[in-house]
């Protein structure tokens, strides 16, 4: 990762709120001869102890989730808002633009799990992005013979996480005048730099003493 000190969230609920904000992953790992392998997954994020744990769901048969099975190892990368800022906004613009971003990089060992598992990953994953008890695509409501023909095309995985960091470049290493120019820019942009924006103005008070 890109490791400077300063674009580094130290907060770890801070982070975990992120994780939460932005659950639909990507899955990186590596087959036994090293072949790169990737899925994009939504997950459920839990505590267990003083661990953070993964749970999804993925096709079976497919390439990624064969190489799960041969090499546990796993990569989660959790992406969030991100925009391109132009060195015109730095009030010295002889440098190279840029791009500010946010991301979780979670390192952790996958295991698969039972369909009694699957089942419960299933449920919990409606409920969460349904986000509405009377939704009639809750998982509850689905017809089981529907069910039954699913679970045999899909598996659920369990992540505990192992090591953890983060990159939260929102141009901290600028100055007072050219950080407030580039949120200004980044206002009248689209979504994800109004997003970055804000991200960047929550955090100038501990930047300067005069944030406004």
């Amino acid at each position: 990762m890109y490791n400077l000190p300063y674009f580094k969230e130290k907060d770890a609920a801070v982070v975990l709120e992120f994780m939460k904000k932005n659950p639909f992953i990507t899955l990186t790992g590596a087959d036994l001869e090293g072949n790169p392998v990737a899925s994009h997954v939504p997950v459920l994020i839990r505590s267990k102890g003083d661990a953070i744990v993964l749970r999804g769901h993925m096709m079976r048969n497919t390439t990624h989730q064969k190489a799960f099975v041969n090499n546990p190892k796993v990569l989660a990368i959790f992406n969030g808002p991100h925009t391109y800022v132009s060195a015109s906004w730095y009030t010295d613009p002889l440098q190279g633009s840029t791009w500010n971003y946010m991301t979780v990089h979670a390192h952790g060992r996958l295991n698969f799990l039972d369909e009694a598992s699957l089942i419960e990953v299933l449920n919990e994953t409606t409920a969460l992005f349904e986000n509405d008890p009377g939704s009639p695509a809750l998982f509850p409501k689905i017809p089981d013979e529907y069910v039954q023909r699913m679970v045999k095309a899909i598996i659920a995985f369990e992540i505990e996480i192992t090591d953890m960091d983060n990159v939260f470049k929102l141009s901290q290493n600028r100055d007072e005048k050219s950080f407030y120019t580039i949120v200004e820019h980044l206002q009248q942009g689209d979504q994800d730099s109004k997003d970055i924006a804000g991200e960047m103005l929550s955090r100038a008070s501990q930047l300067y003493n005069t944030a406004k």
